[in-house]
Order: structure tokens, then C-alpha cells, then sequence
């Protein structure tokens, strides 16, 4: 007759667990294989059902982590699309920006121009008094 030094419960996680606890009726441990002592620990059906919920929990568990990847890669993707319609953007920017300094230079050489034809008719209209005078 076998005596239990306490407690093996159904939950627990490996059936050698509950096996250190088993004493034998001639006193020594229920893993000592000199005694011939046997006895189930837990039915086939019980390891069996524990194998399956086990399975289930890392089957849910691996299911989950492929929902967060694939949220993941959703984001990545939305990133990229901002990331490339932002680089559109910046090159039509620097577009912009180069044909603004272009007509700048042009202005800035017409206001010189203008400057100067100014400065010139003031000169000759300036001579044109002094030669009527």
C-alpha cells in the first residue's frame, strides 16, 4: 500500500512531480526501481487531457503572437506609404524651392538693371536741364 507525503493535484504541471511524493509500503521512495512497487499516477486519460490543454494554451498563445505580427506588419506597411508620399513631397518642396531661388536671381538682376536705367535717365534728364537752361 502506498502512502503520499502531501499533496499531488491534477494541476500540477509534470506527472514527476507527484512521484517524489509516493512512498511505497516498504518505505522508501516510489522511484526506487529495487522495490518493484507500481502504481498510476494519474490515469493515461488525465496526462492526456493535461497534454491537450497544454497544446491548447501554446497553440492560443502562438495564434495571438501572429495577430500582434501581423498588426505590426499592417503598421509597417502604413508607415512606409507616409514614409514615401512624405519623400514626394520634400522633392516637390525642393523643387519649389530651387525655381523660387531662380526667379529671386532674376528679380534681384532686374532690380539692378532697373536701378541703373533709373540712375541714367536722372543723369541725362539732369544734363538735358542744365543744356536748356
Amino acid at each position: 500500500m502506498a502512502k503520499q507525503r502531501g499533496s499531488c493535484n491534477s494541476g500540477s504541471s509534470s506527472s514527476r512531480g507527484c512521484l517524489s511524493n509516493l512512498k511505497c509500503k516498504c518505505g522508501t521512495d516510489a522511484v526506487d526501481a529495487d522495490c518493484g512497487f507500481f502504481k498510476w499516477i494519474g490515469g493515461v486519460r488525465e496526462i492526456g487531457d493535461e497534454l491537450r490543454f497544454q497544446l491548447f494554451e501554446k497553440e492560443t498563445t502562438i495564434a495571438e503572437l501572429e495577430m500582434q505580427k501581423q498588426i505590426v506588419e499592417e503598421k509597417v506597411k502604413k508607415l512606409q506609404l507616409k514614409k514615401e508620399n512624405m519623400e514626394e513631397d520634400l522633392q516637390e518642396l525642393k523643387a519649389e524651392v530651387s525655381q523660387m531661388r531662380i526667379e529671386l536671381m532674376k528679380s534681384s538682376r532686374n532690380e539692378k538693371n532697373f536701378s541703373l536705367a533709373l540712375m541714367l535717365s536722372w543723369v541725362l534728364f539732369g544734363i538735358i536741364v542744365m543744356y536748356l537752361k
